[in-house]
């Protein structure tokens, strides 16, 4: 088969490369690729970001939200059968997405609705997940019923930050975003109630016109800094960040040890089959959409590399075979 591999970290390019179509285990399905959704963390682990975790070994094929259809199954596998249209987390570290045929643990994948298109499915997985996990830990009931709730989302055009806008408004809640001037209009699209382009002085301080503290921040980019964040939030605010890093991690920790009411949660996304059927199930109601930056047939992969790690994408990159 077909596959796009790189073969140390580093910058250098994705290559073409004939592979064997991998064995499913006896807990894993076969899937003939249809489409895959490009993440960032695809190419910072190039790059090293979880270096000696990830990848597990080179070369490596990366990857890990897609969507196709069974071909084989292993002899422990209930849930799915040759033929059905399925949606699949392979995980960040292991990868195997790039490629005309994919193996997935059955407990990480669903069925995928004929109403639903594989492109806005194999983009959902991951960003999907990310959003929904950091909207229910900072405490945000996707109800109209539930608390209200005055919540701030940095990077809100992107893939993690379109969902986190579309779930938080299912919710009770005021929602401020940060993002380009240029994507003031989509986000508010969206629902956002606030946009603030992140270049002004508002921007940057994370400052709405009402300058309402925020009970919750589901921070989708990098480069703020707590005490910017800590200016903003309500006596026991919370900020969820998809991005920690070893300074986070650190501010993280501190907070929780000298009792802070104000809190920094970082958030390494959980592949939980039941919240991704939850997802796609607000998709067939209409409640929630995946927006398609752009489209590239897998023999341009590295056109949609190129183009994820430019950073600008408005919605989702995806890849289709």
């Amino acid at each position: 088969m077909e596959a796009v591999q790189y073969f140390k970290y580093g910058h250098d390019d994705l290559k073409h490369v004939e592979v064997p179509i991998p064995s499913p285990k006896k807990d894993e399905i076969l899937i003939k690729v249809e489409a895959v959704g490009i993440n960032p963390i695809d190419f910072k682990i190039q790059h090293g970001f979880l270096r000696p975790i990830a990848p597990k070994k080179f070369p490596h094929i990366p990857g890990s939200d897609i969507a196709g259809e069974v071909v084989d199954v292993g002899f422990t596998v209930t849930k799915f059968k040759k033929g059905d249209k399925v949606v699949a987390m392979l995980g960040t570290t292991t990868g195997g997405g790039l490629a005309e045929y994919a193996v997935a643990k059955q407990e990480v994948t669903v069925l995928r609705p004929l109403e639903l298109s594989a492109g806005e499915c194999a983009a959902l997985g991951t960003p999907g997940l990310t959003a929904y996990q950091c909207l229910i830990t900072a405490g945000v009931v996707l109800k109209k019923d539930g608390p209200p709730m005055n919540i701030l989302i940095t990077a809100a055009s992107g893939g993690v930050g379109h969902y986190a806008v579309q779930l938080a408004k299912l919710g009770n809640t005021h929602v401020t975003v940060t993002c380009g001037s240029r994507n003031i209009d989509f986000v508010k699209s969206l629902g956002a109630d606030v946009a603030l382009d992140y270049r002004t002085p508002d921007g940057k301080a994370l400052v709405g016109p009402s300058a309402r503290r925020y009970d919750a921040v589901v921070h989708c980019t990098s480069g703020i800094s707590w005490s910017t964040f800590e200016n903003v939030l309500t006596s026991n605010g919370i900020v969820v960040d998809i991005t920690p890093s070893p300074k986070s991690i650190t501010t993280s920790v501190v907070k929780k040890l000298s009792c802070s009411k104000k809190t920094l949660h970082p958030l390494f996304v959980s592949h939980k089959a039941e919240d991704l059927q939850y997802l796609i199930n607000l998709m067939l109601e209409g409640k929630l959409k995946t927006v398609v930056d752009s489209k590239y047939n897998f023999s341009k992969t590295q056109e949609a590399w190129a183009k994820s790690m430019e950073g600008h994408a408005v919605g989702k990159i995806i890849v289709e075979m």
